[in-house]
């Protein structure tokens, strides 16, 4: 998608669930904010009742999982290709057209007509009145019949890219890596909607006995089928309206993300480093399995997602994580920054460090679909070395018999497995271990052959994650 005029967000309509679905998706193009915070800042400034805000949510989520087959369906009813129209133009067909082909409860009529209407608002601010020409392609694209899928006989990674709305090359690259049947599986589940799954805060209440306030309060949930500490909620709704949330009951986490901090095995009174740590969500579990006791430093490189890990450790009522800003690679600046023992040439000591390193996100691609149409294939080579810079930079500090995990949410093995068996070449002082005995028994079947964890392509709607553990045998 190209640059274009800046978002429609000052219209003099008042705001509606579409025009904050537009000035989010607009504002998306530019931003390198992710559209979850986008879109929480516009709805924050908004008066939408929970019925349109949640309308909101739906047209701009489902834009964005939809984006590649929206524009090849658009693409037959366009006298030019639609990146070469004002990204405005561009979003105000694309919410049209998801409203059309995929929104049964909204009648196509109303589709067109409320695309036309927020076109013309829109038409002083960005100079032209793009209604008539919206209006004409809309109803072409009702008109006209669908064009069948691209054959997979024919060129198997488009059928894939366009019925499931990835990007071409990441279509090319699983069909490569994993065969026909293991890609459109992949495929299908980064154009998925992820379930709402929380991990409860056992430091205050049970799995059991929250599930049974949710019960009370008429709210459908279950218990996860991986994780002993997860809970799925199976109907939408505002995570903050939930009961218990500002009791600091729970914490909002994907199912396999919970599977990470039981695989360091930390122990009351320890000493921890989060490595990468905003904005907090395996800080604060490593917390509760170490009853609170200890100290967890939670390391990150900007303070405003520091900030984040002090507000949810504010509302969990965790007391035991600390956090520290610096660079993870700069061990020099952070170091004088923990105050944890040191050894005698000045490094801090760790009993167990967790490295929840920065990476490509392909194995979270359904929680930020806008993250599909950022990235190439170009960017492995780029994190495997941040990855490993920031292995070689923690390894040092941990404690003979000490333990490392490192985790991704990439399904790629230049960004896992890869990284792994480079910094076992070049630090004869780590031994891996396998995941084995540490897993509960229903994720033991993601257990990959070197005794890694992978989720990549499970059954159970979890994100893709990987994990390794590592231990100092000096």
């Amino acid at each position: 998608m190209q640059t274009g005029p800046r978002s429609p967000q000052s219209s003099p309509q008042p705001p509606t669930a579409r025009s904050v679905a537009l000035s989010a998706l607009v504002e998306s193009v530019t931003s390198e904010e992710g559209i979850d915070v986008i879109l929480d800042r516009r709805l924050a400034a908004s008066p939408l009742d929970g019925r349109d805000r949640g309308l909101a949510v739906e047209l701009t989520y489902g834009v964005l999982r939809r984006l590649g087959t929206i524009d090849w369906r658009l693409e037959p009813v366009l006298d030019k290709p639609l990146p070469r129209l004002p990204v405005i133009a561009q979003m105000l067909l694309r919410l049209g057209a998801y409203q059309i082909l995929f929104l049964d409860r909204i009648p196509q009529s109303a589709a067109v007509n409320e695309s036309v209407n927020l076109a013309r608002a829109n038409a002083r601010m960005v100079g032209r009145d793009w209604s008539g020409f919206v209006n004409a392609v809309l109803r072409a694209l009702i008109r006209e019949p669908l064009r069948p899928w691209p054959s997979s006989d024919t060129d198997a990674a488009q059928a894939l890219a366009i019925r499931h709305s990835v990007p071409l090359w990441l279509s090319r690259r699983w069909l490569d890596r994993l065969g026909a049947a293991a890609a459109e599986t992949a495929c299908e589940q980064a154009a998925g909607i992820p379930p709402v799954t929380l991990r409860v805060n056992r430091l205050k209440i049970t799995r059991e006995a929250y599930l049974e306030r949710l019960r009370q309060a008429g709210l459908a949930a279950t218990a996860t089928s991986v994780s002993p500490v997860g809970i799925t909620i199976e109907e939408g709704g505002v995570v903050t309206a939930l009961p218990g949330f500002d009791e600091g009951l729970f914490y909002v986490e994907d199912e396999a993300a919970q599977l990470i901090p039981p695989l360091l095995d930390p122990q009351p009174g320890e000493t921890v480093l989060d490595a990468c740590a905003a904005p907090g969500g395996k800080a604060t579990h490593l917390a509760e399995l170490m009853q609170d006791r200890g100290v967890i430093y939670a390391l990150d490189r900007k303070g405003a997602r520091l900030d984040l890990v002090r507000a949810n450790c504010a509302r969990l009522g965790i007391r035991s994580v600390l956090p520290v800003q610096g660079d993870v690679r700069n061990r020099a600046e952070w170091s004088r920054a923990v105050g944890a023992s040191a050894t005698t040439d000045g490094r801090p000591t760790f009993d167990r460090i967790l490295v929840d390193a920065p990476c490509s996100g392909l194995g979270v691609l359904r929680r930020h679909p806008e993250a599909k149409w950022r990235k190439d294939s170009e960017s492995f080579d780029r994190h495997r070395t941040l990855q490993l810079q920031i292995l070689d930079s923690v390894a040092p500090c941990l404690r003979p018999g000490g333990v490392l995990v490192y985790s991704t949410c990439s399904t790629e093995p230049e960004e896992n497995e890869a990284v792994i068996d480079e910094f076992c070449r070049t630090h004869a002082e780590f031994r891996r271990e396998s995941l084995s005995g540490s897993l509960p028994a229903a994720a033991r079947d993601y257990l990959t052959g070197q005794g890694d964890l992978s989720t990549m392509g499970n059954r159970y709607s979890m994100d893709g994650f990987y994990a390794a553990r590592l231990r100092n045998v000096t």
